[in-house]
Order: C-alpha cells, then structure tokens, then sequence
C-alpha cells in the first residue's frame, strides 16, 4: 500500500476536525448535514460526467487503485547492473545469447524491447516504437490526473452553491432566531466539504498521478537508452556511464561504494 496517500487524507481529516474543535464550531454538524454531502459528491460526479467521456469515468475505480497502491517498480540501481551483465553477455557470446534471458523479465515494456532487438530491427525503428509507447502511456496518465484535477476545480465552486442553498433554506423562516443561527452555520458545511475535497483529495490525487507517470516515463527512458547501448555492442563501463545520469548524486555514490566492496571482496 502506498502509505503516505493513507497518511495524508488522514492528517487532512484531524486538521479539519480538531480545527473545528479548537474553534469551538460544532463538530456534529460535519454528520447531521446528509444534504451538503449531496451536493458536493454528487454535484462533482455530475460535472465529470459532463465533461469526460464514459470511457474515461469507468478508469476512475482503477486510478483509486493506482494511488493506494505502492508502485512496482524495477529500480534504477538494478535496472543499470541488469544492462550491464546483458552488455557483458552480448559482447562474449552475442546479441542472440539474450533469447534465454527475456522470459526472466518481469517488465511487459522492457520485454518487448529487448525482443525487439534480438530479432535484428534496425536501431531507429526500435528507438521509434519504445518512444511511441512512452508517449502514448504518457497521453492515458495525463487524462486520469485530469479527471481530479478538474474535481478539484468543480469541487470547491459547489461548495459555494450549497452554502447558498442552505441560507435560502435558513432564511425562509427568521422566526426563531437561535434555529436560524444553527441552520446558518450548517449551511457553510457545503463550502467546507467543497474546499476540503478539492484541495485535500482531488487535486492532490491529480498531483500524485502525474508524479507516478513521471516516475515511470524516466525509468522507461532509461530504458530505451539501455536497450539502444546494448544494440550498438557499447562497453559496460560505457552503458554504466551513461545510464548513472538518470541517477541522483547520492544515489551514484552508494552504487560506486557497492561496486568498489564488490571488487576487494573478489
């Protein structure tokens, strides 16, 4: 599970609550207000299924999924050393010497890459397909952090109509001064649930998505330029040279360190 989307919706939710506590707001009213929860979720589900085709809405369950969901990925670290032993294989034995290694490999895109290339394609036309599929992955993650991006645009502005909903509600009776107070008070609920689910929930979410593609889109770079290295028979030192930059500083020093103890102990 990804823990810091449990954490972050959890922190939101005390922020609010025990704001509302410390402010002396009363608290029940965030429960017996059934009315403000209509207007805001489903106010917010109406103006996604205006605004995005049905084929997009269905993908929403899935992107909750993808979002409490740790990402599985092959990481940096081992994706070089991996390229590297293929390197050291392909200059001994040849390009051909991989066919034994391709169904070890988890990843569906690294896979059909590293076919791609034993079969004998030309460099370019690799380069072109992997690029393709990287833009395409690109223009489907884009359209689901789109969705709550603009929840979180619609989310908030609802707000705002329920508030007014409820001061219509609460003013068509001022007879009873201290239940017209109440009936007041329950009415900015709608606002708060609206600002609260747009900018704790949605719009995060939308960040959160983009940063998952993100993450992604460099590792498959890193990729393409692997299989491409090992295509053009370069040298292990060369592929580690030239993959290390998709690293971060620290990350190049403790893979150095692990390189150097791996060499004093042989």
């Amino acid at each position: 599970m990804e823990k810091s989307t449990g954490i972050g919706i959890g922190l939101g939710l005390v922020a609010v609550v025990f704001g509302m506590y410390l402010k002396g707001a009363p608290i029940v009213n965030l429960v017996n207000n059934p009315a403000a929860y209509v207007i805001i979720l489903v106010g917010t589900a109406a103006s996604l299924f205006v605004g995005f085709p049905l084929s997009e809405i269905k993908k929403i369950p899935t992107l909750f999924r993808i979002i409490f969901t740790e990402q599985k990925l092959p990481s940096r670290e081992n994706l070089i050393r991996l390229f590297m032993e293929w390197a050291t294989i392909t200059r001994r034995e040849g390009l051909l010497a991989l066919e034994a290694k391709v169904d070890e490999i988890d990843d569906a895109f690294l896979r059909n890459g590293m076919r791609m290339i034993i079969d004998g394609n030309e460099q370019e036309f690799v380069r072109d397909v992997l690029l393709e599929d990287i833009s395409a992955t690109e223009q489907r993650h884009k359209a689901g952090a789109l969705l709550f991006s603009q929840a979180g645009m619609y989310a908030p502005t609802l707000g705002v109509l329920g508030a007014v909903i409820g001061l219509i509600a609460a003013l068509a009776d001022m007879s009873d001064m201290e239940k017209l107070s109440h009936a007041i008070a329950a009415a900015f609920i709608a606002t708060l649930l609206g600002i609260f689910t747009g900018y704790v929930l949605w719009h995060p979410i939308s960040n959160k998505l983009k940063r998952l593609s993100q993450r992604e889109t460099e590792l498959r770079m890193m990729m393409v330029e692997g299989l491409l290295s090992i295509q053009s028979g370069v040298s292990t030192i060369a592929i580690n040279q030239k993959l290390s930059v998709y690293l971060t500083p620290t990350e190049r020093l403790k893979m150095q360190e692990k390189e150097e103890g791996s060499g004093e102990k042989a």
